[in-house]
C-alpha cells in the first residue's frame, strides 16, 4: 500500500471515531482518545478491507474510486474500533 491512501484512511479514522462520539455521548472517550482509537480503526478498516479486495488497496493509483474506498474504510474501521473500545470502557466502569 502507498503512503497516501494509508494517510486517507489513518485521517478518515480519526474523522470517523471523534463523528461517532459525537452521535454516541456513552462512547465519548475525549478528543485525543477518538482521535486514537479512530487512527487505529482507520489502518485496521484498511488492512481488513484491503486483504478482500473491497476497498483501499488500489496500488497506489488515486483513482476516484480508491479514493472512496479509502475514506469509507478508514472512517467505517475509526468508527467501529472507537465504538468497541468506548463499549468495553462503559462496561469496566460499570463492574
Amino acid at each position: 500500500m502507498s503512503l497516501v491512501p494509508l494517510l486517507i484512511n489513518l485521517v478518515c479514522g480519526a474523522v470517523g471515531g471523534n463523528g461517532v462520539a459525537a452521535i454516541f455521548k456513552n462512547l465519548n472517550l475525549g478528543t485525543l482518545g477518538n482521535s486514537v482509537a479512530g487512527v487505529v480503526g482507520g489502518g485496521i478498516g484498511a488492512g481488513v478491507l484491503g486483504m478482500l479486495g473491497l476497498g483501499g488497496g488500489g496500488e497506489g493509483t488515486l483513482d476516484i474510486a480508491n479514493l472512496v474506498g479509502s475514506i469509507g474504510s478508514g472512517g467505517v474501521g475509526g468508527g467501529a474500533v472507537l465504538a468497541v473500545v468506548g463499549l468495553i470502557k462503559n462496561a469496566m466502569a460499570k463492574a
